[in-house]
């Protein structure tokens, strides 16, 4: 049941938009949260603008909308007009957490940031997602910048390491540095809301997405720091195989972090004298020397389909695993059995899948799966069931575009 989940009792209010933060309060809503999105009315979010789409009976959705925004309200507020503000206001003074996300500083210069909402609840925990980061003391001269994930990924030194030595700087997946800051930032809030558990103070947290995608760089560091080393694009220094290798059928991917696990694969492989190989009996020397080792691993792996080379390794203890399309994934019968594909009933435009949030949780196994919902479709439930608005009053302000509502 939903009073039964971990955050159930609390309230998030989303100040965002695109990725990041709303996949920060997709966790948190997963989790139990109430989470109250705040749109603009007319426009919202620009994600619901955004192909593909998905229709049905003259209705249409965007997909990326869909996923990221599950579990949620929409209220359509205008934080342009004065009696918007008036609605934030008593809004930040129910809520347990905001989560913001937009252009830094555009809350502050309406006189409705962290500082002075903070003051009107002191247990507010303010949450930040930003290109640089925003706590004072830790302002560097980015801090100003607006930023998208690819500039976080090649300040951060990861596209650097992406690709092959002959090619430019590669992406990794798209929006990868807004769904790890999504995430980190829900870590963030958990470590916020517990310690308000033993002070009874909000507090704000800082998220950056430099930051973050630096932290998830952290091996780049380690090396240079302690090696010296550098990281060359598609060439590793330290380890081998690791990589994609091509069986008769498709693709599986193969690492072998250590001596241990080579000699595995040696033994598998039926190359016992590799092992002792000085071209290949150290990590070191098998990375020098992959122009030797790969037309032989290569050459096994190509005897076989990809099921057989993923069956063949695994048994003997060398871990190895396909390299999966999208459809591979929809019929893949371990993803049924965790239950990673959620299938969510949009009441307008029928049902899909979507990637399940993790981890599992034994007494919460299980995951609320309310759709995405429509521009201002809670706008008059919310101010009249929990801002103590009247009637009269919401159709007033939506009279005047301070909000928009959905009226039967």
């Amino acid at each position: 049941m939903a009073g039964d989940r971990p955050l159930s009792g609390i309230r998030v209010v989303g100040l965002e938009q695109y990725m990041a933060g709303p996949y920060c309060t997709m966790l948190l809503a997963d989790a139990g949260a109430e989470v109250i999105k705040i749109e603009r009315p007319g426009t919202g979010d620009p994600r619901r603008l955004m192909p593909p789409f998905a229709e049905q009976d003259g209705n249409k959705k965007a997909a990326g909308f869909m996923g990221y925004n599950r579990n949620k309200k929409s209220l359509a507020l205008n934080l342009r007009d004065e009696r918007g503000h008036e609605v934030f206001r008593r809004l930040c003074g129910s809520a347990d957490v905001v989560l913001e996300n937009l252009r830094p500083g555009s809350m502050t210069k309406q006189g409705l940031g962290h500082r002075e909402m903070r003051e009107l609840n002191p247990k507010l925990i303010w949450a930040i997602i930003s290109g640089f980061g925003r706590l004072d003391g830790y302002r560097g001269p980015y801090s100003d910048r607006p930023a998208f994930d690819i500039v976080a990924e090649a300040m951060s030194g990861m596209m650097n390491l992406v690709g092959f030595a002959d090619k430019p700087p590669s992406w990794t997946i798209y929006g990868l540095a807004d769904v790890f800051s999504g995430s980190m930032t829900s870590y963030g809030i958990m470590q916020a809301l517990f310690m308000r558990e033993r002070t009874g103070e909000g507090q704000l947290v800082d998220s950056a997405m430099f930051d973050n995608m630096l932290a998830l760089n952290e091996q780049m560091v380690t090396l240079y720091s302690v090696a010296g080393q550098m990281g060359e694009r598609g060439r590793l220094s330290n380890y081998y195989p690791r990589g994609a290798f091509q069986a008769a059928d498709g693709w599986v991917a193969l690492h072998c972090p250590d001596n241990i696990l080579w000699q595995r694969l040696c033994d598998v492989m039926g190359r016992p004298e590799l092992k002792e190989d000085a071209r290949s009996a150290t990590a070191p020397n098998r990375c020098a020397n992959t122009d030797f080792l790969d037309p032989i691993v290569n050459g096994y792996l190509g005897t076989m389909t990809r099921d057989e080379a993923v069956q063949t390794l695994n048994d003997g203890g060398v871990p190895c695993g396909p390299v999966n399309t999208a459809e591979d994934i929809f019929g893949d019968p371990h993803v049924a059995a965790r239950g990673m594909l959620m299938e969510i009933d949009d009441p307008d435009v029928g049902a899909y899948r979507f990637a399940r949030t993790t981890p599992h949780l034994s007494a919460n196994a299980e995951l609320p799966k309310v759709a995405a919902p429509r521009l201002g479709q809670h706008t008059r439930e919310i101010l009249e069931g929990s801002l103590g608005y009247q009637s009269d009053e919401v159709s007033a302000l939506a009279a005047d575009d301070v909000v928009q509502v959905e009226d039967a």
